[in-house]
This record gives structure tokens, sequence and C-alpha cells, in this order.
């Protein structure tokens, strides 16, 4: 597989859906995010229910979801979500002291964590990732949830997976698990975009990952095993 990169201008705003119970944090975090022109934020909702309803009417390209709502909680909103044909992309937006809704809400597919006092220019960033196709790993909570994961496989045999990738596939996973967005990756090892998707969706399947936000922990647990894989 190879290819050329290929650079592309947004033609719209991203456009976002902001899920929290907390009426200010939402308004905040919208003037935040929309500061620039490049995130529209489309619907806020207070509870799952409401998000469910804002995603099904509006069709965002990325939702920020807080795990702790009234009645239909983020968790039950984000099982929800992959039931629908075509879900957003979807980050947690949480806080230090809820490690446990942030394990499971990745093992439910969600594509990364920020943490709600996340500098808004590292909020505006994260969001443009995940549109891309990136993954968003929050440096100040990642190696607390690393050990969360042994469900995943013990460390021995995701170093076993990790050596059946391809040197390039390799290539790929280390640079997921920096939370690069395909963009980056592709520019990084002269890809296509497209490439780089494909590149993806087999490196998940190898290692039996949901998502890339597992892949991404899967690697860093590898890196820091002392297994010797290298990359």
């Amino acid at each position: 597989m190879s290819g050329e990169t290929g650079g592309s201008s947004a033609a719209r705003p991203i456009r976002l859906v902001l899920a929290d119970d907390e009426a200010m944090l939402r308004r905040g975090l919208r003037v935040l995010l929309e500061q620039g022109g490049r995130i529209r934020v489309v619907a806020e909702a207070s509870n799952g229910a409401e998000l469910l309803t804002a995603v099904r009417g509006h069709r965002p390209d990325v939702a920020l979801v807080d795990v702790q709502m009234p009645g239909k909680d983020g968790l039950t909103a984000l099982r929800d979500l992959r039931m629908l044909p075509d879900p957003p992309i979807a980050a947690v937006l949480t806080t230090f002291d809820l490690d446990d809704y942030v394990a499971e809400a990745l093992r439910l597919g969600a594509n990364g964590f920020l943490l709600k006092d996340a500098d808004p220019a590292v909020l505006v960033r994260a969001v443009i990732d995940l549109a891309a196709g990136g993954a968003v790993l929050d440096p100040r909570i990642t190696a607390r949830l690393l050990p969360r994961f042994r469900s995943f496989g013990d460390s021995a045999e995701e170093a076993r997976l990790v050596r059946t990738l391809s040197a390039r596939e390799r290539q790929v996973l280390f640079l997921l698990a920096d939370g690069r967005s395909n963009a980056d990756v592709g520019e990084r090892l002269g890809l296509t975009e497209a490439t780089v998707k494909s590149y993806v969706s087999t490196v998940l399947g190898k290692l039996g990952a949901e998502n890339r936000v597992q892949a991404a922990l899967i690697a860093q647990r590898v890196a820091g095993s002392g297994s010797g894989t290298r990359w």
C-alpha cells in the first residue's frame, strides 16, 4: 500500500454536539470552541436522551459527551450511539476523579477523552483531530488508565499481536499511540488519507481492538512493558 499525501481544505465547519448537564459549562465551551470559525456547535444536550435526539436531527461530525448526566447517562448514550447507522465520532468529557467511567466509555467505543479544565486551544485542536480521524488521549490521565485495560489481553499476548504487524503497520500504530490524526499519519509517512484508513483498519483487526483509542492504549502498554517489541 502506498500513495502520496493529498491536501484538502475544510469545506465547512466541523459540526459538534455538546452533551453535559451543566448549562453554564456548555455555554462556556460553546464560546471557546466556536472561536475561529472551524467548529460550529449545532446542538446542546443535558442528558443522553437529548443527545440521541440531537444526533438524529443534526447529524454532527463529533459529539463531546459527559459521562455523569441525569436520566440516560453518557455511558448508556454511547451504547445507543453505536447502534445508529452513521454515528458521530464521540469523545468523553471528564474530570480527574472519574477514571472508572472513562475506562468503560473507551470500552464502549469512545474515541478519546478530554478533561473539562483543558486549555481552550487543546480542546479546539482535539475536536479538529477527532473530525480528521484522530484519537484524543489526554496525557495527564492516560497513564492512570492503562492498568484498567488488562481485559484486552495480557501484555505478552498484546506484544505478540504487535509483532504480527508489518513494519509499516507498526509505524502507523506508533503514530496512533501518539494521538495523530489520519492526515498527520499520512503526512509523516507520505501516504494518502485513504491509504492510512486502510492501514488503521488492518491494524485494528490484527490487534482485536474496536477503535484507534484501544489500539493506542495497547501500543502504549506494550511499549512500556519491557517486552522487547520495537517500532
